[in-house]
């Protein structure tokens, strides 16, 4: 018998050794990019707008192509040139389309804010409620302070909040594939 038949594990191992790297290194660009986009908010939310508008055409295009194509009938042709119609405001006039945008984020953290306190309420008896109260009055209030400081937030919030969101999601990655590296060194010892 061959070791990695006797051992199935050292595959796995082996492979988690070598990507753990690879995951570390995307990791510390995805937290660059959060910075970046942390630092220049209003360049971040346009890039944003921008992706968004063109996704809309592409999508409104192929929902054209499948209405026509299939016989798919009015409703699936009007969908398609309302995405195109969307898609192309938002790359006519971004500006426009970020502070809607902000405007909908806005709405949508004050909604999930109450919501989520409601929720917490709901299970009060539970052990660590309270930590669901907190993330609905943080989503309350964050909601809030965008709305109030609209149209200045358009400026930075889409930004600010992709850059967090990057920054987070690129610092689990580097500590992913930091713990991946020692599980595999760890069990490559026993």
């Amino acid at each position: 018998m061959s070791e990695d038949t006797q051992n199935p594990g050292k595959e796995l191992l082996d492979r988690i050794s070598k990507n753990s790297g690879l995951t570390i290194a995307m990791g510390v660009i995805v937290v660059l990019m959060g910075l970046l986009a942390i630092g220049s908010p209003f360049v971040a939310g346009l890039s944003v707008v921008l992706a968004t508008g063109v996704l809309l055409i592409i999508g409104g295009a192929g929902q054209l192509v499948f209405a026509f194509k299939a016989g798919a009938g009015l409703v699936s042709i009007l969908v398609g040139i309302l995405s195109v119609f969307v898609g192309g405001y938002m790359l006519a006039n971004p500006g426009a389309a970020l502070g809607s945008l902000t405007l909908l984020l806005a709405a949508f953290f004050i909604a999930s804010g109450v919501f989520e306190a409601v929720l917490a309420f709901q299970a009060r008896p539970l052990k660590g409620w309270g930590w669901s109260l907190f993330s609905g009055i943080v989503s309350f209030v964050l909601g809030a302070m965008i709305w109030a400081q609209f149209p200045v937030s358009g400026v930075w919030a889409i930004g600010v909040l992709l850059g967090i969101k990057l920054l987070f999601g690129g610092w689990t990655l580097v500590m992913f594939g930091t713990v991946a590296r020692g599980a595999a060194k760890v069990l490559a010892e026993t």
